[in-house]
């Protein structure tokens, strides 16, 4: 992250508007969001009055990114704490503190990621747990079908409908999980039924 290029400009002019220096076209704080995740640095400054207030617009991304639904990252009790500590005794230790959490975290999230990768399998992480809950579903039906009687395997295999020969699509899968909870309550009952 940490380029030698120098930053790219961003002026903000009265208007609001945006314009990148280095491209030379208007932008957005969405566009100026993708930067920041892309690791590039920038400046932003009035245009008017030359004033650096990068901050400010930073503090202004975060604000809107605080906005999307689903999006939020600050806790409202982490939120109130920021503020209490404005103009208190303690206010000039915090952006220190800050920096280094979040250089602990940043660090720390490849090490999470890898993690998380061995913990459930395949490159994208969580991408297998499909196929680990189908796995898992599979073991289990197996498991259910050594506690059944023969003459019940043999009804509950006539009555249970054929799999599909293809996997279930990644939207329907819960649907289908469903069923098999069904079917399977349904055979509990039949074999309580008759017991």
């Amino acid at each position: 992250m940490a380029d030698n290029k120098e930053p790219v400009t961003i002026k903000k002019y009265a208007n609001r508007r945006l314009y990148n220096t280095g491209t030379s076209t208007y932008v957005t704080l969405e566009d100026l969001a993708v930067m920041v995740k892309n690791g590039e640095d920038f400046v932003v400054f009035d245009a008017k009055s030359s004033e650096d207030i990068t901050r400010s617009v930073l503090a202004q991304i975060i604000f809107e990114q605080e906005n999307k639904e689903g999006q939020s990252l600050l806790p409202i009790a982490f939120l109130r704490q920021l503020i209490r500590f404005y103009g208190d005794s303690m206010q000039m230790m915090v952006p220190h503190f800050l920096e280094q959490s979040m250089s602990t975290l940043t660090s720390q999230q490849g090490k999470f990621r890898e993690q998380m990768e061995k913990a459930f399998g395949g490159v994208g992480g969580f991408g297998s747990m499909e196929d680990q809950v189908r796995r898992n579903m599979e073991m289990f039906e197996k498991t259910f079908a050594m506690f059944t009687p023969p003459f019940a395997r043999n009804k509950a295999s006539e009555a249970a409908p054929e799999k599909p020969s293809t996997p279930a699509s990644s939207g329907s899968d819960m649907d289908e999980l469903k069923r098999q909870l069904d079917e399977m309550q349904k055979r509990l009952d039949r074999m309580g039924g008759k017991d």
